[in-house]
């Protein structure tokens, strides 16, 4: 991976500069405002200073004044004012005083240390013009303030002090200048403080939108794209060891694996609507996408189970039904069969009634229509008894066939129960599934035929054995009836006389008979066409699991 430097460092380096700039914009402005206050401050002093300095030269200057004025004038007010400013105003003490409070160099304090002993020098002077304005020698006094000696002394004050003024006013100007220098330096640093904070803004903003929001605009619409399931959008951004190049690296891990999944979903559908079964799902499923593995082999699972249980109860329907279609065969054949002997017994009752009117017409020739109605009646007798024969059979074949449709009952059952198993298997599968859906279909479908078929030859069943129950009641009354006649036929030719009426009777007993066998003949050919719609709804229940059998088949199991 390319390596770069990652956002969240090169962030702090240009916030820490920001943050160094600003500290020391603020450590500028500090110094300025303390440079501002040593600048009122010298300001202030240099005024203080001035205003001392002449405070004290003013004082000597007005000691000076008033005793020549007193010299001069000899008013007391002068010689007041003069005592006063040396015993309670003290103008040069309070002034020297609050000059050395402030603060004066050595060579001031010698300018000032001599003009005071120069001015200490006058005194005497003064002290003495004073007593002299008290004598009254005011002209001694004048030349006292006013002679050569105190007038040079005078002049030298005056030189010192406008000396000393020149030289305080000079070095407080100096400082004052200092002072406004160092202020216009802070100044100049401190627009070049603000103006590098500018720039590294200025350049932290450029660095964050290149460096920063593009990328993370990038990311945004491709998380976009990803969001919206394209997952084949172009993506620029390449990947390095920064936070956003991490970012990046697993947007291209992501796009790479959720095609590697959805690929191999794909793959595993399209083999399934295919018909292939026999897959497996890769174990390389991560995260929450393991769910969705083992959804999908649990899907293959089940659709090879319900698939195998289709097909082997598919199996076993064609089986049951193939066997089911030959059984109905050998019903229908053993009906035809039935419909046949009755039709034939018919015929033989028929003969027989006719026979009893011949009897009943010849009843002059006793004899001869008793040894014809005893072998008649010897013929009956065989009848009667393939009759019974017959009805026992058709019987036994009543209840095969109610075995028969018993179990076509269940096979229609169990073809429901499939169906139902094959609609839910096809529900699961989802749209794979729907084949299944339309072969569930047509397996209930058939199912609800071969029920309703099997109802209705049960019920038709019911019918044949209740009639032949009858006939083989019949067929008893009347092989008892035979048996009398026989009997009675070697009495015959007591009993001629008798016959025309026992013919009649006969003859009314053979019509009952006849109407009898002609029900049991309709109910044996209903049981001959039930017999052949049973085995054609066996053989398209064949067909039906036949056609199970090859849908089943397209499908490739494990």
């Amino acid at each position: 991976m390319k390596k770069a430097m990652k956002q969240s460092t090169l962030m702090l380096i240009l916030n820490g500069i920001s943050i160094l700039a600003l500290l020391f914009l603020v450590f500028s402005l500090i110094s300025y405002s303390n440079v501002s206050k040593q600048l009122n401050t010298a300001s202030a002093e240099r005024f203080e200073l001035t205003y001392n300095a002449n405070r004290f030269m003013n004082g000597s200057a007005y000691l000076t004044n008033e005793v020549r004025a007193f010299a001069a004038t000899g008013m007391q007010e002068h010689y007041d004012n003069y005592w006063n400013e040396i015993n309670e105003l003290q103008n040069r003490e309070k002034g020297l005083g609050a000059l050395q409070e402030i603060g004066i160099t050595d060579q001031e304090q010698a300018m000032i240390d001599q003009m005071s002993s120069i001015s200490n020098g006058l005194v005497p002077l003064e002290e003495e013009a004073m007593k002299e304005v008290q004598a009254g020698e005011r002209e001694k006094a004048i030349e006292y303030v006013y002679g050569t000696e105190y007038s040079t002394s005078i002049a030298q004050i005056n030189a010192l002090k406008e000396e000393f003024l020149s030289a305080l006013d000079i070095r407080a100007l100096e400082e004052l200048q200092a002072l406004e220098q160092r202020e216009d330096y802070i100044k100049l640093t401190m627009f070049c403080a603000l103006a590098m904070v500018g720039v590294i803004t200025l350049l932290n903003m450029v660095i964050t939108r290149v460096h920063i929001m593009r990328p993370v605009i990038a990311v945004k619409n491709q998380m976009g794209e990803i969001s919206g399931g394209n997952l084949s959008a172009r993506f620029s951004l390449e990947a390095n060891t920064s936070e956003i190049g991490m970012l990046v690296a697993s947007i291209h891990d992501t796009k790479r694996e959720l095609k590697k999944y959805i690929q191999d979903i794909n793959y595993i559908l399209a083999q399934m609507a295919e018909g292939n079964m026999n897959l497996s799902v890769g174990n390389d499923y991560l995260g929450e996408f393991a769910p969705i593995q083992a959804a999908m082999q649990q899907i293959l699972d089940s659709l090879n189970s319900a698939l195998s249980r289709i097909n082997f109860t598919a199996e076993q329907v064609s089986a049951e039904s193939e066997q089911m279609a030959s059984d109905a065969q050998t019903l229908s054949s053993g009906s035809v069969q039935q419909a046949a002997a009755v039709q034939e017994l018919s015929a033989s009752i028929q003969d027989i009634s006719r026979q009893v009117d011949r009897t009943s017409e010849d009843a002059d020739d006793a004899r001869k229509a008793s040894e014809d109605a005893a072998m008649q009646l010897q013929i009956c007798d065989q009848k009667m008894e393939a009759l019974t024969t017959a009805m026992e059979d058709i019987s036994k074949s009543s209840h095969q066939i109610g075995g028969i449709i018993k179990t076509i009952e269940d096979i229609a059952f169990q073809t429901k129960i499939l169906a139902l198993n094959a609609s839910v298997e096809a529900a699961r599968a989802g749209e794979a599934g729907k084949s299944f859906s339309v072969v569930a279909d047509e397996v209930q479908s058939l199912a609800n035929k071969s029920s309703v078929s099997a109802h209705d030859i049960t019920q038709l069943i019911e019918s044949s054995m209740q009639l032949v129950s009858y006939g083989a009641s019949l067929s008893s009354d009347t092989t008892q009836a035979l048996a009398a006649v026989i009997s009675s036929a070697g009495k015959s030719a007591e009993m001629v006389e008798r016959i025309a009426e026992s013919a009649v009777e006969q003859s009314q007993s053979l019509k009952q008979l006849t109407l009898g066998m002609e029900q049991i003949s309709e109910v044996v050919q209903t049981n001959a066409a039930t017999a052949e719609k049973s085995a054609a709804s066996a053989r398209e229940l064949n067909d039906q699991a036949e056609e199970l059998k090859l849908s089943v088949h397209r499908f490739r199991l494990r």
